[in-house]
């Protein structure tokens, strides 16, 4: 097996662009799946899991198509491996939904999961969860809890469990879970991964378990929003086999994805009053440094009034809606009531307490509580969308096995009310706390509003986050995401900026007050080092070419630097130049695509007593790590 797999990340984008190169092959894909999965086979992340036979006989059927069969114009998702909920079909596994009692070999498989086969994506296995979808905690199961690859201590977060260890440790690059009240966000934020929570309907439920039929959504779990989108791509049309299914109106909602990303985009925030974190100051760090660093990608934070959103999200649990989850399993949980954990036998019994005449009461009132709710996005001060916390704290596993239900509940706070109001919803990567543990946010739009979900979220997971998951996948800095193929005109000049003058930072009012927009976010050729200089203020890095570039310009140096590309007038360029302080100066810039503009360079005169930041891959990755050190 080359060597490229043996401790190498398997996000979508990375793995898609070895496969369509030919620089690994499915069968490689598998064999190191096989031997991850091996290395943390004492962890109940699967409940059933394809057979080694299995996948090496997917790899070869994969591997014996034509070339073109690789990448974007053929199979978009060739050999990518991905993994499943165990409530979701999967023909010739048995689907438990948590509970072995309950099991039953699927003759079909879901239509969500046969359209990720048929782009040629390779599934693993299928997770374990909270029984019956019944949880945000991850520890309700009889196949025993998934362990949170941050702190074994800690809960994995529910009820997609496995779904979301199984990519935060590397074993998977995406998996599919549910939704109903955050199952899909939760543990997303748990395990330092995104979670994407679409509209309901967007994406077949057909061949799945249900918990709420009226709320269900299957959920997308992987490293960054490039990812998610590419995974969403496949799944998400519409299915004659689900009668909730709906395709997106067209056009779909796009506010917020600009070119020059979140600049200007008005976005909801807690306001004082609100915002509770049971007493966990950590987390509401994260959740302001969130706040800090979508506002200083130019967005602006709007409060609003979270009360309605508060009470829609205590109808879910304490209202009749949990009839539902007793109306799904209800000829299974009159046979066999012993068969179900504890925990979830009491809350799907709590069902029998509410009447027809209680149901259509929490009705209107959620009708009601729509309207108020919808204040936020109308008038001269609408936000586009609300950044809000995924969870307001973190519990041990020991905390919630003494208050199973009340702990559990506290997890939804900022989550049950989005599946009620027909929302979109994004779970991001908001860093680590000074504890080691993972903290995250949620972007939240209209209906079918996610791609603006996902090109915010993208820039977002960008200025929190050098890594994701627990074993360090890198986050794209150019998010694979909003870039203009235009060419620049006779009369603009194009110009790479790497530290001070990035978006939200101290000197980007120099670009942006000559009128510049920005056109990319991307990074150099492998062939720059990037080094703090001293006594500069702000400040400032200095980006120095050590080779020709391309392929193997200095062995064991080759680090790409991130980068934006902004566009400015000729004039403009030429009065922007003239401020450029010594040691650094305009050269000519190398891309990744090989392609040149101008841009920052330093002198080496300039780089006495500098300190080499190369490995950080970027300025605000350097300065993202400083804070971090100095909240330390």
């Amino acid at each position: 097996m080359p060597m490229i797999l043996d401790d190498q990340p398997l996000d979508v984008h990375a793995l898609r662009a070895a496969l369509a190169t030919g620089a690994v092959s499915a069968r490689d894909v598998v064999e190191a799946v096989i031997a991850r999965v091996g290395r943390r086979a004492d962890d109940p992340v699967w409940i059933n899991r394809e057979s080694d036979a299995a996948l090496r006989a997917r790899a070869a059927e994969l591997d014996r198509l034509p070339e073109a069969s690789r990448g974007a114009q053929g199979l978009p998702l060739f050999g990518i491996p991905f993994a499943v909920k165990d409530n979701i079909d999967v023909a010739g596994l048995p689907t438990t939904a948590g509970c072995s009692a309950f099991a039953y070999r699927p003759g079909t498989t879901a239509t969500a999961v046969q359209r990720l086969l048929d782009a040629g994506a390779i599934h693993v296995g299928k997770t374990n969860l909270d029984q019956f979808a019944t949880g945000l905690v991850g520890v309700r199961s009889p196949y025993g809890v998934p362990v949170n690859p941050f702190d074994a201590a800690y809960v994995p977060g529910g009820s997609s469990s496995g779904s979301a260890v199984a990519v935060a440790a590397g074993l998977v690059s995406f998996s599919l879970g549910t939704d109903t009240a955050g199952s899909g966000r939760v543990p997303a934020a748990f395990n330092n991964i995104v979670g994407l929570k679409p509209t309901r309907g967007l994406v077949s439920n057909h061949g799945t378990v249900p918990a709420c039929r009226s709320l269900d959504c299957i959920a997308v779990f992987a490293h960054n929003c490039p990812d998610v989108s590419a995974v969403l791509d496949v799944i998400a049309a519409p299915d004659p086999l689900d009668p909730w299914s709906r395709g997106a109106p067209v056009p779909t909602d796009t506010r917020g994805a600009s070119i020059a990303g979140p600049r200007g985009l008005r976005f909801g925030v807690l306001a004082a009053g609100d915002r509770e974190f049971f007493g966990d100051a950590r987390a509401a760090a994260a959740y302001d440094r969130a706040v800090q660093a979508l506002a200083a990608l130019g967005a602006i934070p709007v409060p609003f009034d979270y009360a309605p959103f508060a009470e829609v999200a205590a109808l879910l649990y304490n209202g009749p809606w949990v009839a539902e989850r007793h109306a799904a399993i209800r000829a299974f949980i009159d046979a066999q009531p012993q068969a179900l954990h504890p925990v979830t036998l009491q809350i799907t019994e709590g069902a029998r307490r509410f009447s027809a005449t209680d149901t259509f009461e929490a009705m209107y009132r959620l009708q009601e509580l729509r309207a108020a709710c919808s204040v936020p996005w109308r008038g001269a001060g609408a936000v586009d969308l609300l950044l809000l916390p995924t969870a307001p704290t973190i519990y041990r596993l020991d905390e919630v096995e003494a208050e199973p239900l009340l702990l559990n509940t506290r997890l939804g706070r900022y989550t049950n009310f989005v599946n009620l109001l027909d929302l979109s919803a994004l779970a991001v990567p908001a860093g680590l706390r000074d504890d080691g543990l993972p903290a995250g946010v949620t972007l939240i739009g209209k209906a079918f509003g996610e791609q603006a979900l996902l090109e915010t979220g993208a820039r977002l997971q960008a200025a929190l986050n050098v890594s994701s998951g627990a074993c360090g996948v890198p986050v794209p800095q150019a998010a694979g995401i909003a870039v203009d193929d235009a060419p620049a005109t006779a009369r603009s000049v194009r110009l790479a900026v790497v530290g001070a003058h990035l978006s939200g930072m101290p000197l980007n009012g120099q670009l942006t007050s000559r009128a510049a927009r920005l056109v990319a976010s991307t990074t150099t050729a492998p062939c720059y080092r990037l080094h703090a200089l001293p006594g500069s203020v702000p400040p400032r890095p200095g980006l120095v070419r050590i080779g020709a570039g391309g392929q193997g310009a200095t062995a064991g140096l080759e680090t790409p630097i991130a980068v934006e590309v902004w566009e400015l007038s000729v004039e403009a360029f030429g009065a922007f130049v003239a401020e450029v302080p010594p040691p650094l100066a305009i050269g000519t810039v190398m891309l990744a695509d090989g392609s040149e503009v101008k841009g920052f360079v330093c002198e080496p005169a300039g780089l006495e007593d500098a300190i080499d930041i190369s490995a950080f891959g970027g300025w605000r990755a350097y300065c993202n790590h400083l804070s971090g050190t100095a909240a330390r």
